[in-house]
């Protein structure tokens, strides 16, 4: 008799072996598997810090060489004093300037707000190349800084004009607009602080 406890033991133990394993390859083929897609693009703090560390950002570079000549009048002759002065006018932003809220995103659409373009370095004459054209008579190193300070003037005048600040915001804008589209950004909006 105690074969047949023994069988009929095991009969049950199979029964309930194969009950639960049936369940639960019943209930393992019933979960179903999503897989959620996240169509928003986050832009994160160290992003908008890595961009904000970029410091100045230079939009656009006016080579400009400024003929300038004074003149001294004499009891026999004058004396003049011709010079040629070149230097490179560079036109940016400097990324430190942003105010706060300068960047917010929404989904696939991203709105940034930059500083005014501005001469992003004062010190633009290239000395070096400078070149004296025509000099009669003696001149003083207080004469040649007049001189250089006429030219700065001019080279300022002749390069921060209203079209070489608006050609330059305009490749602010390019610039920005591929630099957002190339992290995933469809719709970007640039817009310039007052």
């Amino acid at each position: 008799m105690k074969i047949k406890y023994k069988i009929a033991a095991l009969l049950v133990a199979a029964a309930l072996i194969v009950c639960c394993v049936t369940w639960l390859f019943r209930r393992v083929s019933q979960t179903e598997v999503t897989v959620d897609v996240d169509q928003n693009i986050n832009i994160t703090p160290e992003q908008i810090t890595s961009i904000k560390d970029i410091g100045e950002w230079e939009f656009l570079a006016i080579a400009n060489e400024e003929l300038v000549d004074t003149t001294r009048k004499g009891l026999l002759s004058d004396d003049h004093l011709v010079r040629i002065y070149y230097g490179t006018v560079r036109l940016g932003i400097n990324m430190h300037q942003v105010e706060p809220g300068w960047i917010t995103a929404d989904g696939d659409s991203i709105s940034v707000t930059l500083p005014k373009v501005e001469l992003l370095d004062r010190d633009f004459m290239d000395e070096a190349r400078t070149k004296s054209f025509y000099e009669t008579g003696k001149w003083s190193q207080q004469d040649r800084a007049a001189l250089y300070r006429k030219a700065y003037r001019q080279m300022l005048q002749h390069c921060l004009t209203k079209e070489n600040m608006e050609t330059a915001r305009q490749n602010g804008e390019a610039q920005f607009r591929r630099m957002l589209r190339s992290m995933g950004f469809e719709h970007v909006s640039v817009s310039w602080q007052q």
